[in-house]
């Protein structure tokens, strides 16, 4: 999936900074990435921990790891995704709201593509409903769908906005693959809560964080993730059918300090890892002063190529060089 801030090219750099830390042997500790968003950090330490504890706000987040992290025992699932690919298109509400075709204008999606969605969804719940699926494998179907639908999006990365015409990629009709998971034998858990407060219900070995770092939101920019992941009704707003979504602080320059400052004091980690880059609201000398004031502070970083969607319809891409600061703190 394209996500904004995606680690997965930065996964090796910071197993290798992490286990360097803690020891090369973590499987007797619990590692918690409070802020997930995808995933990526939680399942590249799955298999190799104790636990993982993975939380974010957003449903889509949720539902994504819920199945990537949750589900660590083996699902009978092939008949149910072939039965979903093999689902008729059913006009529904993102067909209508969010498609071509559809009485909003909006192109995200193709018109077939949107009844698709619509179909799946709609049978996904239906499944649970009737108790024909249970819980680990609506999280997987809900999963699939996700990622499947973000592959024939209509977008420049994010769903911010549209583009005006369909694109190639876009234009190709979503096949439902299957969100294969790490198997293992511990159990994790999974929360969507606000990372403040859940850190007063916690606690573990390795605490890995990786918050908003600029005032992107979230939830406006992956706001029709949410949707199809919630499958609501409500009143989209304004060109890009935008909903009502959670404002994190960690977004806002005259609160992030704040919030920064309170997460760490509170957390009942012995070693905390921030992933922070170079254009992120709070300077490289503030987390510095902050994680100092708790214990022991070391910094490493990363230069690597960040690459940034234009707003042309061929999805081109500029690389930008982005120094990644992964900051250390071994709480005392």
């Amino acid at each position: 999936m394209n996500y904004i801030g995606s680690k997965h090219k930065l996964s090796s750099f910071i197993f290798n900074t992490v286990t360097s830390v803690c020891g090369n042997d973590v499987s007797q500790k619990v590692f918690c990435d409070l802020f997930a968003g995808t995933g990526i950090v939680g399942r590249t330490f799955k298999s190799h921990v104790k636990q993982v504890i993975a939380n974010d706000m957003e449903f889509y987040s949720y539902a994504l790891n819920r199945n990537y992290i949750g589900n660590h025992i083996a699902l009978n699932s092939e008949k149910l995704i072939d039965s979903l690919n093999g689902l008729k298109e059913q006009k529904g509400f993102i067909f209508e709201n969010y498609s071509e075709g559809g009485k909003a204008g909006r192109l995200y999606f193709t018109s077939e593509n949107g009844q698709k969605i619509d179909a799946v969804r709609q049978q996904i719940e239906a499944w649970r409903e009737t108790s024909a699926i249970d819980e680990n494998q609506y999280y997987f179907l809900l999963a699939s769908l996700l990622e499947s639908a973000d592959k024939v999006a209509n977008t420049a990365s994010v769903y911010g906005a549209f583009l005006k015409k369909i694109k190639a990629s876009a234009a190709k009709k979503m096949v439902i693959r299957p969100a294969e998971f790490q198997k293992t034998e511990q159990s994790h858990v999974v929360f969507q809560k606000d990372s403040n407060k859940l850190i007063t219900e916690i606690e573990g070995d390795i605490l890995y964080l990786d918050p908003p770092y600029n005032a992107r939101q979230y939830g406006a920019n992956y706001h029709l993730l949410n949707t199809i992941a919630k499958y609501d009704t409500f009143v989209p707003k304004g060109k890009t059918g935008l909903r009502e979504y959670y404002k994190s602080n960690y977004c806002k320059k005259g609160e992030v300090v704040q919030s920064f400052t309170e997460l760490i004091e509170k957390a009942q980690f012995k070693y905390i890892f921030l992933s922070y880059n170079n254009e992120g609201l709070m300077s490289c000398d503030e987390v510095e002063t902050i994680m100092k004031c708790f214990g022991k502070y070391s910094l490493e970083t990363k230069k690597y190529q960040r690459f940034k969607a234009d707003k042309t319809e061929n999805r081109n891409h500029k690389a930008n060089a982005t120094f990644e600061y992964l900051h250390i703190l071994e709480k005392k």
